[in-house]
């Protein structure tokens, strides 16, 4: 079986993207495990399916692997793409569609600079918690985006224990489904510096959905003020939100690398 896909990447968050508009999506877990090997296959952080809507009112249905292979709810750099995607693609001419997911209903809109808007719908922030991580107590703010997130904020990002703490929060009892772990540092009332270790995938360059999780939270504490411009390894996310059960806004950039066809 042959099968057209498109890589794509967001901050440096990339992405396998395929469409199954027209034919079921049948990758096994095995089969997408080894597409995301960067050395035995092509290599990406999710891989992103566009199949037709199963909602009234929404244009797609969006559905998300991580690099395991496991399927999750939500995914903001990838959504970005995916707008970019379907109307590269010609499935749409709208600039602005809905997008029916696991974690909800999204509304990503091509903007006039080229970068991308994206509804990410209103969070639900639970507050703080203190968390036994191993051998230290540890406070994260919880928060979901239609995905779980735990927030740390610490004094320098590029020393947070990301790779060493973030799996063991990523398995932690506590969320019995995994949790992306985030450590953000608080750069200025409008800035902020991220990095995320996302569930299912390790660390990435960015997380758009961390991101957003990432300024609720820190909005939430008063920490900064929306709109927050936060920073990643993989490049810099604009996050807007006005607190309570309004939407969060993220948005930045979607770029295509290459296309191909994967022989199965």
């Amino acid at each position: 079986m042959k099968l057209p896909f498109t890589k794509m990447q967001g901050t440096g968050n990339d992405f396998v993207v395929i469409d199954a508009t027209k034919k079921d999506f049948a990758l096994s877990r095995k089969q997408i495990r080894a597409l995301a090997s960067r050395h035995f296959g092509i290599g990406f952080d999710q891989l992103l399916v566009v199949e037709k809507a199963g909602k009234k009112g929404v244009d797609f249905r969006y559905r998300i692997f991580n690099a395991d292979g496991g399927e999750v709810e939500q995914c903001g750099n990838g959504a970005r793409c995916f707008v970019k995607f379907v109307r590269a693609k010609g499935l749409t001419s709208k600039r602005e569609i809905r997008v029916e997911t696991r974690g909800g209903i999204i509304g990503p809109r091509l903007e006039t600079d080229g970068e991308v808007s994206v509804d990410m719908g209103a969070p639900e922030y639970s507050g703080l918690e203190k968390l036994r991580v191993g051998d230290e107590t540890v406070e994260v703010a919880i928060v979901s985006m239609g995905n779980p997130h735990a927030v740390q904020v610490v004094r320098e990002v590029e020393l947070a224990p990301v790779t060493t703490q973030g799996p063991r929060l990523e398995r932690h009892d506590r969320f019995p489904e995994g949790v992306n772990a985030g450590y953000l540092q608080v750069l200025g009332r409008h800035h902020l510096a991220l990095r995320v270790w996302e569930r299912g995938a390790g660390e990435t360059l960015s997380c758009g959905t961390g991101a957003c999780a990432a300024a609720v939270a820190a909005i939430s504490r008063k920490l900064v003020d929306s709109p927050v411009r936060v920073d990643t390894r993989g490049g810099t996310l604009t996050i807007s939100w006005a607190g309570g059960d309004n939407a969060v806004w993220m948005k930045g950039p979607a770029e295509t690398a290459f296309e191909g066809t994967l022989d199965l």
